[in-house]
C-alpha cells in the first residue's frame, strides 16, 4: 500500500489539507497527517487538527509521496523548516512524488525543484514559476502543482492516479461525485 505523509504547519489551508486527506484515505493509501513541532496545529481559518505524528519524531523517509498543502502563514514556515525543506528535496531527488497546491509551489521553486518543470500555483504567484501553466493541475514528472482550494479535489485525485492507479483515482472520482 503506498504511504503518504502531509505537512501542516500552522495557517495551513483547510480545504487543501483535509479533503486531500479523505481522498488520499479513501483510495486506500496510507496517509499521515504531520505536525512540524506539535500534534496540535491551527489551519488559516482557525480550525485545530490533531496530526497523526510530528515530524522531528518520525522517519519519513519510508513514505512514497509528500503532500504540501498551502496557506502562506504555513508555507513560510515551512520555508524557514531545515528538516522539512531537506525532506522535500530528498523526496524529489529520490524520484519520489511531491505535490504542492496554492503557496506551496513557490518553495519547490525556491528550492530549484521546478527548473524547467511545468507547474502551476495560486494565481499571482506564476511569476515565481520556470513553466509556467494556468492549469488547475499540472502533472510534470514526479512533481503534482495546483492552484488552491478549489482545486484541491482534483489535486487529491492526481496524486491517487498516481500512486493507485487510474482505476482507483475513477472510482474514488465516482464514489464522491466529483
Amino acid at each position: 500500500m503506498p504511504k503518504a505523509v502531509i505537512l501542516l504547519a500552522d495557517g495551513f489551508e483547510e480545504a487543501e489539507a483535509i479533503n486531500t486527506v479523505d481522498i488520499l484515505r479513501r483510495a486506500g493509501i496510507n496517509t499521515v497527517m504531520m505536525g512540524l513541532s506539535g500534534n496540535l496545529v491551527t489551519s488559516r481559518g482557525g480550525v485545530k487538527i490533531n496530526a497523526d505524528a510530528r515530524l522531528i519524531d518520525t522517519d519519513a523517509s519510508g513514505f512514497d509521496c509528500i503532500v504540501l498543502p498551502g496557506g502562506n502563514q504555513a508555507v513560510d514556515t515551512l520555508g524557514r523548516h531545515s528538516t522539512a525543506l531537506r525532506l522535500i528535496e530528498d523526496f524529489a531527488k529520490k524520484g519520489k512524488l511531491v505535490a504542492a497546491i496554492c503557496a506551496a509551489p513557490k518553495l519547490l521553486a525556491q528550492q530549484g525543484l521546478l527548473k524547467d518543470r511545468r507547474a502551476t500555483a495560486y494565481p499571482g504567484l506564476e511569476k515565481m514559476l520556470d513553466r509556467p501553466r494556468g492549469d488547475r493541475v499540472v502533472v510534470d514528472g514526479n512533481i503534482i502543482t495546483s492552484q488552491g482550494p478549489g482545486t484541491s479535489i482534483d489535486f487529491a485525485l492526481a496524486i491517487v492516479e498516481q500512486l493507485a492507479g487510474k482505476a482507483t483515482a475513477a472510482r474514488v472520482r465516482q464514489e464522491i461525485v466529483a
